[in-house]
């Protein structure tokens, strides 16, 4: 799995708070602003290629939805900020695409941050993109560092006028947007779930280096998991708990069930790190048990040599008489001893199974 490049934050250091500078890795080659406009009973969507061509759009009726895909260019966030009202802080949040989950309430709207994940089936790796979320009373703001595809249903929904998501406003949507981002986690699980069985299968059959890099890789991403999932559900939690200013009870029983939602993620998380550990002593216990059984085999041929050692220090002694010395089969009488006291040996080692 490759790294991900560090987002480096030392160049913001000394700027006043509410500076406008990207943190971030990745920028498109310029933003991209999609405009939802829609009630129960129209939709009107709209492309803007420039900060300069929003600025004729006139605000419309019902539920306004704005996506920005690309967050390099201060002044786009600069011009946002400034038609909707937004604290420079929460633009500062935005441009820092490192941000840990929160909620935060500004009064007149909600922050909300959250991340995306994706698996990459190729490399195994998993890729991660901060969300941020501004909601207001008929108006919900999307800020990505690059176009997913992650909303398409959501906007194909809006066309189709299928569900309820045209008729139950700014709050419904919000909620809408967290639900799809808490199902790609269990897309996201369910492949390291299939990646994690399949080296615990390979680990069974034989434990190798190469295998111990993959354990430490998928566990490293489990801990990544586990900093979003976390945060999140409290984000989640709070927002079920808050007054109605901004979820209306109609959409409270959503929140909850995807509140549901992420404690199930956290669970099934939990299980996959369990699987990694147990993983990782099955992969220790195997090197154990090579080493002992190589030592054991070592050992035994030791134990094999010892008596044809001695017979031969024996009769290499310098003295005069001795035994066989003289004799002309004593050379292959002292083989005999040696190949018998062996074969005595291993008949032995065999019926005690070390060697099995």
């Amino acid at each position: 799995m490759k790294k991900q490049a560090r987002k480096l934050r030392s160049q913001k250091v000394g700027m006043a708070p509410g500076s406008l500078v990207h943190v971030g890795e990745r920028r498109t080659d310029r933003p991209h602003i999609t405009l939802f406009e829609f009630d129960a009973d129209s939709l009107l969507e709209k492309r803007f290629k420039s900060v300069g061509e929003s600025r004729e759009h006139a605000r419309g009726k019902g539920t306004l939805w704005l996506n920005v895909h690309g967050l390099h260019e201060p002044e786009v966030m600069a011009e946002i900020g400034r038609r909707f009202a937004l604290h420079p802080l929460v633009l500062e949040d935005i441009l820092n695409t490192d941000q840990r989950p929160k909620v935060d309430d500004y009064g007149d709207y909600l922050y909300i941050v959250a991340r995306f994940f994706d698996y990459d089936a190729s490399s195994g790796a998993i890729g991660s993109d901060q969300v941020s979320i501004v909601l207001g009373a008929d108006f919900v703001l999307t800020f990505q560092e690059r176009p997913t595809g992650t909303f398409d249903p959501l906007r194909e929904r809006l066309r189709g006028d299928k569900g309820q998501i045209r008729r139950l406003g700014a709050d419904y949507l919000a909620y809408s947007l967290l639900d799809t981002l808490i199902d790609r986690y269990f897309v996201v699980l369910e492949q390291m779930t299939e990646r994690t069985e399949a080296l615990e299968d390979q680990l069974l059959q034989k434990a190798t280096p190469a295998l111990l890099k993959e354990i430490h890789e998928i566990k490293r991403e489990a801990m990544t998991l586990r900093r979003a999932i976390w945060p999140l559900r409290e984000v989640i939690n709070s927002l079920t708990r808050a007054d109605t200013r901004f979820f209306k009870p109609a959409t409270q029983p959503y929140l909850r069930d995807i509140y549901d939602h992420t404690v199930h993620v956290i669970e099934s998380l939990e299980g996959i790190r369990d699987l990694i550990a147990g993983m990782l002593d099955i992969y220790l216990s195997s090197i154990s048990n090579r080493v002992n059984l190589e030592v054991r085999i070592l050992t035994v041929i030791t134990t094999l040599f010892m008596p044809a050692a001695l017979i031969a220090g024996i009769f290499g002694m310098n003295f005069k008489a001795m035994p066989l010395l003289e004799d002309s089969e004593g050379f292959l009488i002292s083989l005999s001893m040696m190949a018998a006291i062996a074969l005595v040996m291993v008949t032995v080692f065999w019926r005690r199974r070390w060697l099995r």
